[in-house]
């Protein structure tokens, strides 16, 4: 047994989760700015924490039968304002809607009041093969009542 707690999977407020992300001196260039593709990461981490904090694992969906697992598809990233090393920021996720395999997604990431970042992504549920696939039914259940409505 682990003498640390699990790591923060954030909270939910409403239909939005937030997820606290520390800039380390690893997610800096050399100026001490965080390296734009960085923040990627951070908003990989806070969808699957949302998951995770939704019930939702993303070990239990690859031991399904078909195995299934969430990408990508689409992202779009505006960038406001820039992070520094040592920055708290948070990352606010909202899953929006669920269309047949398709689940849009909005993410903010702010340092206190600022917003540093604004990202809306398309996410697909796929099998192992790669063909898209309809999300599990228990799991379109965990996530409808933070789904927009409609």
């Amino acid at each position: 047994m682990s003498k640390f707690p699990e790591p923060d999977m954030g909270y939910f407020e409403g239909r939005a989760h937030y997820y606290p992300v520390r800039v380390f001196y690893e997610d800096t260039d050399f100026s001490g700015v965080v390296y734009y593709a960085n923040y990627l990461r951070f908003l990989e981490r806070a969808r699957s924490s949302y998951f995770r904090l939704a019930g939702i694992g993303h070990a239990e969906l690859l031991e399904r039968d078909p195995p299934l697992a969430f990408v990508i598809r689409k992202i779009n990233l505006d960038y406001k304002i820039s992070a520094k090393i040592d920055d708290a920021l948070t990352v606010m996720t909202t899953y929006d809607v669920f269309k047949g395999a398709r689940l849009y997604v909005s993410q903010k990431v702010f340092r206190g009041d600022d917003l540093l970042l604004t990202a809306d992504s398309e996410a697909a549920c796929i099998d192992l093969t790669g063909r898209p696939r309809r999300a599990p039914k228990e799991m379109m259940e965990k996530l409808r009542p933070r789904l927009l409505a409609g």
